[in-house]
Parts: C-alpha cells; sequence; structure tokens
C-alpha cells in the first residue's frame, strides 16, 4: 500500500490491486470431454438402476439380435439385452480403471516427492529399480502377475495400480526436481522447514496441473489395459463384466453384423476419447483473470 501526497500535509492510502484470481476457462472441446467423462461416471454409478432388464436375465430368444425399440443396442449370445450389459459393465470398467489410477498416481507422487526432495543414493536406488520395471512392457508383466496371482478383482487393481506408478514417478520426479531449484524452495530450507513441509506446501501445489493431465492420461492406459486382459480372458470374471469382456464373449457375432461385439467396443472408445479430450485442454486453460 503506498500513500499518495495532496499537498495540503494530508496522506491518502492507495489500495493495491487485489491479486488476480485463478479461473478454469474450458473450451467446447473440454467441455465435450468433461460432458463424456460425467456421463461414464453416471453409468459407473447409476448403471444397474438404469439398465431396462435384470443384466444377466436371458430376456429373448434370438442371439445376436439386431437393434430395436424392445433391445436398443441388440442382444448377446445368449439373449440377454446389450444395453443392460454395458450399463453393468461400466461399473466395472471404469470403476477399476479409476482406484488403480489413484493408487498408481497417490504412491508415484509420493515417491516422486520423497525421491526429489531427499535426493542423494536414495533418488538413485528409486529411480533405477523404477527404470527396471519401466523396461518391462506391461501387458507382459500384467500377464505374469495375474497367472501367479490370480484375476479377481482386488488383484487386478493392484496390478495395475503397480504397473503404472513408476511411469506416474518419473514425471513427478521430474518436476519436482524442477520446482526444488526454485528460489522459494530454496528460502524454505534455508527457514529450516521440514522435508514435509516442503513437499507439501512448497512443491506440490506448483504440480498439481501437470499431474491432473498425467492422472487422466493413466487413467486412459488403465482402461485399455484393463481391457485387453479381459478380451483374453485374464480379466474381469463372469459373473461379472466389463466392456472388454463384453467384447470377448461375443466376438462369434463377427460373422452376423450383431451389435453386441460392436457397442462395447464404441463404448470404450467413446470413454477414451472424452477423457483425453478433458486432459488435453486442461494445461492451458487454467488461468489468471477478472470476474
Amino acid at each position: 500500500m503506498r500513500d499518495q501526497n495532496l499537498g495540503l500535509g494530508e496522506t491518502v492510502p492507495e489500495i493495491a490491486p487485489a491479486a488476480p484470481r485463478l479461473r478454469l476457462r474450458l473450451s467446447p472441446t473440454a467441455c465435450l470431454g468433461a460432458g463424456i467423462v460425467l456421463a461414464g461416471i453416471a453409468m459407473a454409478i447409476l448403471g444397474q438402476a438404469l439398465s431396462p432388464h435384470d443384466a444377466g436375465a436371458i430376456v429373448d430368444t434370438d442371439v445376436f439380435g439386431p437393434m430395436s425399440p424392445a433391445f436398443p443396442l441388440g442382444t448377446d449370445y445368449l439373449g440377454r439385452d446389450m444395453l443392460s450389459r454395458i450399463l453393468l459393465g461400466a461399473r466395472y470398467t471404469v470403476g477399476i480403471a479409476a482406484l488403480a489410477t489413484a493408487l498408481a498416481c497417490t504412491a508415484g507422487i509420493g515417491l516422486g516427492l520423497f525421491a526429489a526432495v531427499v535426493g542423494g543414493w536414495t533418488d538413485s536406488a528409486l529411480s533405477r529399480l523404477l527404470d527396471a520395471l519401466t523396461s518391462i512392457p506391461s501387458k507382459m508383466l500384467a500377464l505374469v502377475l495375474i497367472a501367479g496371482l490370480g484375476s479377481s478383482l482386488p488383484i487386478l487393481v493392484l496390478t495395475m495400480a503397480f504397473i503404472y506408478v513408476p511411469g506416474c514417478y518419473r514425471i513427478t520426479r521430474a518436476l519436482a526436481v524442477n520446482i526444488a531449484a526454485e528460489d522459494f524452495v530454496l528460502a524454505a530450507k534455508a527457514r529450516g522447514e521440514g522435508r514435509g513441509y516442503i513437499m507439501l506446501r512448497e512443491v506440490m501445489p506448483n504440480m498439481v496441473g501437470p499431474l491432473a493431465t498425467d492422472f487422466g492420461l493413466r487413467f486412459v492406459f488403465v482402461v485399455l489395459l484393463l481391457s485387453s486382459l479381459s478380451f483374453l480372458g485374464l480379466g474381469v470374471q463372469p459373473p461379472y463384466a466389463d466392456w472388454g469382456s463384453l467384447v470377448r464373449e461375443n466376438v462369434a457375432g463377427l460373422s452376423y453384423g450383431a451389435p453386441a461385439v460392436v457397442m462395447p467396443a464404441i463404448a470404450i472408445a467413446i470413454l477414451t476419447i472424452g477423457v483425453n479430450l478433458l486432459v488435453d485442454n486442461l494445461p492451458g486453460r487454467a488461468r489468471a483473470g477478472g470476474r
């Protein structure tokens, strides 16, 4: 605040302008992506309530039936309603992918921050260990782990989380190392602040944007990996079914041109495209501005 001299021995305080507020501006493309993501979340949460039929019930004698008013997405290889099956599958596709991504990012961010702030041999040891895991193809590592541990839902979540921890660690560490060299972090160290304070209060807030984008990309990777495993018969097991499982069990319908094999694949594509549209338009849209 500065004082303005009026020439009569009086001064009037000059109020400094308020700090600009951060606001999020979404482009039409990002809004489209956000709408698709919200629709996927709604399907995962409300899918069973929205299903016109019991997902496991045989409702038609015509297997691989075409789309009709009674069955908007046709019927599967047993005569079950595909719309109900896809709505139920959203719970496992979106739910498993979201949980695995959250676990992977939580572990990766924690390890990356710790390695960047501590440095030294701890940083080197963690980096070399996780680099070794990164060198193994994700599908091959998933096949080995699932073959040895089974394919229950908890094992699937933990396996995919474990596979994507190194990637999240690497981007977090790269960001944190650059931020740790900034003057405000050095000043915090000079004040005697602890490592926890520096990681959570100084480094982490400056990484939120890139890490949010990385979370979306990791989610897409997990969805595709889960769908691949389910298509091979190593993912979600009956009586549960995700979208990859629906493609696998109806693959015989390709020769009939049945929608039962196409619609789950389209659902996977729409979800992944929607997430990409959203995250690709987030980084440049967080900007300071007025009202």
